[in-house]
């Protein structure tokens, strides 16, 4: 049950809310109990006093039957409207305490799970944590308030009637809720985990279809889509027939409390020990009182759920950065240049280091492209320039202060990416560019935009800036979606840039705009490119060829073309080379 302190305690600020939940769903109870009891007394009195001829105060039980029913009514209003403005509050603030967390992890510490799972994790399992308040909590605190409430009043009148419904209450919301949870734990447990599968590959199916068409594997996919959610299906109705089992068990429990009610009053009726409207009242309350502990088997058939989901959500936010931020404040750099000595750097598992002793410098303002056949250790350069991974040995500096001094957000506010990978949201392409200035003016977006060679097709969409770009991007071409990429660069205006194969995989006049567009781009800034394209070189002060990890070779474009590694580890022949050198 650790799961539920963590879980209290994250809910701290919201306490006020669900205190006034409470209240008002206790209040509710109460009310609709004493209808109940107070309505049986009356008409009791009423029909007695009729037959005996005498006169009563029907005023007074008038007014607390009408108060009863108005407190109901209006009671399950506002325990409505409060307990989901309480949810509501809780679920906002966990979706951004869980994304805080998730942050600092990107993207060392993410690589071990899907992109879907963590998609499910901070959509599905923090919204399964509304049982924790809705379903768990309020239910408890009413049913025991309540419960033990309607013994004391019961006990007034008789202790037997009080302890056969201490005894029915106890049954109904405490062993049965005990007995719903053993039951549909396993069930529970694979419901949350089943649908984080099933959208895993309900996800994988839909990104990765034309590959499944290709390799004729798109079958027996959907037979694994299909099979999962058999499994599913099954779950939920074993999860219902639980509840529909232990739903009539309560009711069994009023029954059982209104007739033994009567079987113990009746006789003390009889004796004139009981006055028979009191008799109605006491039966009538010990029917209505199951609606205290009525949702409790409900709520603990679900706890299960409720503490998988929150034990994956947990689970993430408790793994340690890979890269811890320093506890004193960021230095101040002398200037932009870079100075790498003796890098090392090996992923976990791997069998030989993905970075093996590199060492180079980059003064500031120089151009530096790095060049190498996959694997050599490119990309994982720029991963340990931002700062994603922590060297296994050596140091990075800029500006002559050492990169570990660095908080990661203060150090990628001076460096600009842009990759081949560009990630635009579900949005529209002015909330897209404002990630990188957030303050930005119209002119401000448009003046970047033109420098990108982008700003005449948006202004020609019907909606303009306000077009939305779909889901990646994907209502835009790939040489549209990095131009917008570097049209963001120019926004956030860093002093560093870092180009990871940019033009790959477009056409050659794609390709051809593109670089002109990164032209403006890198003019005045400290830049790092790396790319396997010809056409890319010719502009660059200076070339590093990486070769498994370590630099084999640097120079000029023109020098490093007589170098017999050069051809070879970029894939292109002599001709393409020296026709881009010009």
């Amino acid at each position: 049950m650790s799961e539920l302190l963590r879980l209290w305690r994250l809910f701290r600020p919201y306490r006020g809310w669900m205190l006034a939940g409470y209240a008002i769903a206790l209040v509710t109870v109460l009310a609709n109990v004493t209808l109940m009891a107070i309505s049986g007394w009356f008409i009791t009195a009423m029909a007695v006093a009729g037959a005996a001829g005498v006169a009563m105060n029907y005023f007074t039980p008038a007014a607390i039957i009408r108060g009863s029913a108005i407190a109901r009514t209006a009671g399950r209003y506002f325990e409505r409207l409060v307990s989901h403005e309480a949810t509501l509050r809780q679920l906002a603030g966990l979706r951004v305490w869980f994304y805080r967390h998730l942050e600092p992890l990107a993207p060392a510490r993410l690589q071990q799970y899907h992109s879907a799972d963590l998609l499910s994790r901070i959509r599905t399992d923090v919204d399964a944590l509304d049982n924790f308040y809705t379903r768990v909590l309020v239910p408890v605190l009413v049913a025991v308030t309540a419960g033990v409430g309607f013994v004391l009043f019961t006990a007034l009148f008789d202790l037997r009637i009080a302890a056969l419904l201490l005894a029915l209450l106890v049954l109904a919301g405490g062993l049965m809720p005990w007995l719903t949870r053993r039951l549909g734990a396993a069930a529970g447990r694979r419901l949350v985990e089943r649908q984080a599968t099933l959208r895993r590959l309900a996800v994988d199916g839909t990104q990765g279809l034309s590959e499944l068409l290709v390799y004729g594997a798109a079958d027996a996919h959907a037979a694994r889509l299909d099979a999962l959610t058999r499994e599913l299906i099954a779950d939920q109705a074993r999860m219902s027939r639980i509840e529909g089992l232990f739903q009539a068990a309560v009711g069994l429990c009023a029954n059982l409390a209104l007739f033994g009610v009567l079987w113990l009053g009746v006789p003390l009726v009889a004796d004139a020990g009981l006055p028979p409207p009191q008799l109605a009242m006491l039966a009538l309350l010990a029917l209505a009182a199951f609606e205290a502990v009525a949702p409790l088997p409900l709520a603990f058939q679900h706890l299960e759920s409720t503490l998988t989901a929150a034990r994956r959500l947990f689970a993430v936010v408790d793994t340690a950065p890979a890269v811890q931020d320093p506890p004193t404040p960021s230095p101040r750099p002398a200037g932009h240049d870079l100075r790498v000595r003796g890098l090392c750097f090996g992923y976990p598992g791997a069998a030989r280091p993905a970075l093996d002793g590199v060492d180079f410098d980059v003064p500031e303002g120089q151009r530096v492209a790095i060049v190498g056949a996959t694997g050599s250790g490119k990309t994982t350069l720029f991963n340990l320039l931002l700062r994603f991974w922590p060297p296994d040995a050596g140091e990075i500096s800029l500006g002559g202060a050492a990169l570990a001094d660095f908080h990661g957000e203060d150090l990628r506010e001076r460096i600009a990416l842009v990759s081949q990978q560009t990630h635009l949201f579900d949005t529209s392409i002015r909330e897209n560019l404002l990630l990188a200035a957030p303050d930005a003016s119209q002119t401000t977006l448009e003046a970047a935009c033109r420098a990108a060679q982008i700003h005449d097709f948006i202004a020609g969409l019907p909606q303009g800036y306000d077009t939305w770009a779909g889901e990646t991007g994907v209502r835009l071409s790939g040489g549209q979606a990095r131009r917008i990429a570097i049209a963001r660069a120019l926004l956030r205006d860093a002093p560093i840039l870092l180009l990871d194969e940019p033009t790959e995989g477009l056409d050659a006049a794609t390709e051809r705009a593109l670089m002109e567009a990164l032209q403006v781009l890198m003019a005045g800034r400290t830049v790092l490119m790396i790319t396997h394209r010809a056409a890319a070189l010719a502009d660059m002060d200076r070339i590093l060829v990486l070769d498994a990890g370590r630099i084999v070779e640097q120079g000029t474009h023109r020098e490093l073309l007589d170098a017999a590694c050069y051809p070879r580890l970029l894939g292109l022949d002599v001709t393409a080379l020296t026709a881009a050198a010009g």
